[in-house]
């Protein structure tokens, strides 16, 4: 009996160290398996929005530059965070106590910046399709940088200031050796983690919705007009119900890969977190990080182009960066 108990602990040599979990290995496997698939898909998914915003001028638009600076929180979240959460699913912990609270520290940034990344990108679809006539003037490329470079600061001094308490003293709440845990304030996280950025992009959303509904309730009254008149409407206002639409899916993912961890977040005014049942609800916010290319970039025929560019290794050509990207692609 003492030799079995002696196995079943992290750490054989310490008394207080924490136990191993006793699931078939067969089911270890398939969680290890499938979380670094997902994991990898993150990472090629966003390296190839990294890719395509950067080498093609053409693309090098405020839009875009919202959706690089996504790509780059979204790749750090599949190439960081999700390897280091898979060592999660087990209550093992041999990296020691400091590299823990430093894990949740760039986890709570790349997290948070890819959260408010999304914020702005709702704002520049609103002033796009409610403001059309004065986007240029208000989404400029220096307002842009601007906007982006606060995003990451906020991120960076909020994280540090969400967990300075767990800095001072790491491993402070591990109950055995071998843990890693944090505790931070539940209700914090719940308001600027999830309610303000969802807010934000809802809010943004209904107010798209309702313009976008007025013009194409206005482009069918004057459907009977001049040909070319009601040809050019009807281009404009199918690239304005795709973005509306296309908002609608980001509300919906969000809300899906959000929703079941914050309110388990809602439940107490604590959040713990570390090995448990948890792992697999921070695991779907992550998740998110995948799905997020696949939202702002597949929906572009742009983005399609510039991918068939890579993997055929065209983008190697030279002159290369200045490809006609919109040729034959614009709906």
């Amino acid at each position: 009996m003492e030799t079995l108990e002696v196995t079943e602990l992290c750490f054989p040599q310490i008394n207080t160290s924490c136990k191993k979990h006793t699931r078939p290995q067969s089911e270890s496997m398939l969680i290890y398996v499938l979380m670094s698939f997902i994991s990898l898909f993150t990472v090629v998914l966003n390296l190839l929005v990294i890719i395509s915003i950067s080498h093609f001028r053409q693309l090098h638009t405020p839009t875009n530059l919202l959706l690089l600076s996504l790509a780059v929180s979204d790749f750090l979240v599949g190439f960081l965070v999700m390897p280091f959460h898979i060592l999660l699913t087990e209550p093992c912990w041999f990296l020691g106590d400091l590299v823990c609270v430093l894990y949740y520290c760039l986890t709570f940034i790349t997290v948070y910046a890819s959260v408010l990344n999304m914020v702005l990108i709702s704002v520049d679809r609103y002033v796009a399709i409610c403001y059309p006539l004065h986007y240029s003037t208000r989404i400029t490329q220096r307002r842009v940088r601007i906007c982006v470079l606060l995003c990451w600061i906020y991120s960076f001094i909020y994280s540090f200031i969400f967990i300075f308490d767990n800095l001072k003293q790491p491993g402070r709440y591990n109950s055995c050796y071998g843990q890693c845990v944090i505790i931070v304030i539940g209700a914090v996280d719940v308001v600027f983690g999830f309610i303000f950025p969802i807010s934000n992009i809802v809010i943004l959303y209904l107010r798209v919705f309702v313009v976008a509904v007025s013009q194409a309730r206005a482009m069918r009254s004057h459907i009977t007009a001049v040909k070319l008149q009601s040809s050019v409407t009807v281009t404009v206002k199918k690239s304005e119900l795709k973005a509306a639409r296309t908002l609608g899916v980001v509300v919906a993912v969000f809300f899906v890969c959000y929703c079941p961890y914050y309110c388990v977040s809602l439940s107490g005014s604590i959040l713990i977190f570390g090995y448990s049942t948890n792992v697999f609800l921070v695991f779907l916010v992550y998740f998110n990080s995948c799905l997020n290319p696949l939202i702002y970039a597949f929906f572009y025929p742009w983005f399609r182009k510039s991918v068939k560019l890579i993997v055929t290794l065209e983008i190697l050509w030279p002159q290369s960066c200045d490809t006609n990207m919109m040729k034959e692609t614009t709906e």
